[in-house]
């Protein structure tokens, strides 16, 4: 819709004030798109006052305003100077956050494909919350408590509802973990590689990340204990429930050595549970459900198991900081709209959301077992491991290829995979790809973007000989 409107506002800037559009059938006929396309990108011109709609007449230019003299260019140079030196670098995020061109097959982003979201539940769900009588009103700070209950129970262990603090997406419930528990300067210990997102997080709050390294078995607890040992930090970010990128699952006898070197520190952590409803084998239980003294803050969403625009996420903590991440909210953002929060309890209360989560977790297993075996094939110089949930599968490449020159180079072919070298904090070990298994349309369409890799790769190679 949006290039449709773009080609009408060329249009409309050519004609002269009062002059005729074309009628929508015959934009229908001309760009071949449907009446509602034409409908909507008309009714967007007109509401930046560039056409008027005249009903039985048509739709004409409208009347540009008079006496306008021509502006010099603003000089907003003297911003640089209030500003200061401290930039935000949404720079990876909005990447992934970018829908690809058309034409292009995605593995790179984070979310589930349209075909796979439960969109009629959704709309059930977003429908009955909003014939409630309280649906617009304020809801309780640390919010509605039925779905606070619906996040305690999936935790487990002893945390209750008054442990639950509902923010509006995982995202949100990182910057205000970040912000509230450290402040500007201190070092945050993140594993290496890990999620960009924490990675921008941390630097708009001006924190200082450090790498600790994963492996096939999550992240090394002998490096983590050195780690607070050199820095004196008092958080580690991780992801123990398939890691993203790697998708790896940190194995039982290192959950509790993470709890133990972080006891030992005095220190938090903080759990990402962002895919624990994309599991394709039997996740383990969050380590915030063996943490009985407080020190796990534990986040998990919906938004990656339901829809993009889904954004609600649960932030749990006891203790002390639990009153500063509620406190932090409140002055941020007060609370999340009712209405989203009323829609997603109803949605996880209904019978669709356990035939969701089946059919996402057959489906991604296919799409799993179908890209391992499409890489095996085309691509037997990658190797990797096949992940036990999440969307990912992360790849290193051979030695003397380039990660970012050889995404640039499979976009060039016609499909989207992630380079690695974005997720770790500090050096990488390696050339890495992220490459994802949800978000194609079919698993058809993942073998195409396997062979457009190959592609670009032997691509790659013949001009790095030359």
């Amino acid at each position: 819709m949006a290039s449709v409107a773009d080609l009408l506002r060329t249009e409309a800037a050519r004609l002269r004030p009062g002059d005729r559009l074309p009628s929508s059938r015959a934009l229908v006929a001309r760009l071949g798109v449907s009446p509602v396309t034409v409908s909507r990108a008309l009714a967007r011109l007109a509401a930046e006052g560039l056409v008027v709609t005249r009903p039985g007449s048509g739709t004409f230019v409208a009347e540009r305003p008079r006496g306008v003299r021509a502006r010099r260019p603003a000089d907003h140079g003297w911003q640089a100077v209030a500003l200061g030196d401290r930039a935000v670098d949404p720079g990876g995020v909005a990447a992934l956050l970018t829908p690809p061109p058309e034409g292009v097959i995605a593995m790179g982003g984070g979310y589930l494909p349209a075909s796979l979201q439960p969109l009629q539940a959704l709309a059930t769900a977003a429908a009955r919350a909003a014939r409630r009588p309280d649906a617009w009103e304020r809801p309780p700070l640390a919010g509605i408590g039925g779905l606070r209950a619906w996040f305690a129970r999936a935790v487990g262990g002893e945390i209750t509802p008054a442990d639950v603090l509902i923010t509006g997406g995982g995202q949100q419930a990182i910057g205000i973990a970040l912000r509230a528990m450290l402040p500007p300067g201190a070092p945050l210990l993140v594993e290496s590689p890990t999620y960009q997102g924490v990675l921008s997080a941390a630097r708009a709050a001006g924190l200082h990340t450090v790498p600790v390294p994963v492996d096939g078995s999550g992240v090394r607890p002998d490096l983590l204990a050195d780690a607070f040992a050199m820095t004196g930090a008092r958080a580690f970010y991780c992801q123990p429930t398939f890691h993203n990128p790697t998708g790896a699952v940190l194995s039982p006898d290192r959950r509790e050595q993470v709890l133990s070197v972080a006891r030992a520190a005095g220190a938090f952590v903080i759990e990402d549970d962002f895919a624990r409803h994309l599991a394709i084998e039997p996740a383990p239980p969050p380590l915030a459900a063996d943490d009985p003294d407080g020190r796990v803050v534990h986040i998990s969403s919906l938004t990656k198991a339901a829809a993009p625009s889904l954004r609600i996420a649960a932030l749990i903590a006891r203790g002390p900081v639990a009153e500063r991440l509620r406190a932090l909210q409140v002055v941020d953002s007060f609370f999340p709209a009712r209405h989203l929060q009323e829609t997603a309890l109803d949605l996880v209360g209904s019978p669709a959301w356990e035939r969701h989560r089946r059919t996402v977790r057959a489906a991604l297993r296919e799409r799993r077992d179908a890209l391992a075996a499409a890489l095996a094939r085309e691509l037997p110089g990658l190797a990797f491991e096949s992940p036990r949930g999440g969307q990912h599968l992360w790849a290193r490449l051979p030695d003397g290829v380039d990660d970012v020159a050889l995404a640039d180079a499979a976009l060039r072919e016609g499909v989207v995979v992630n380079a690695g070298r974005p997720y770790f904090p500090a050096e990488p070990d390696g050339a890495y790809l992220r490459i994802g298994y949800a978000m194609a349309a079919s698993v058809a369409e993942l073998a195409e973007g396997v062979r457009r890799l190959a592609r670009a790769l032997d691509g790659y190679s013949l001009g790095a000989r030359r």
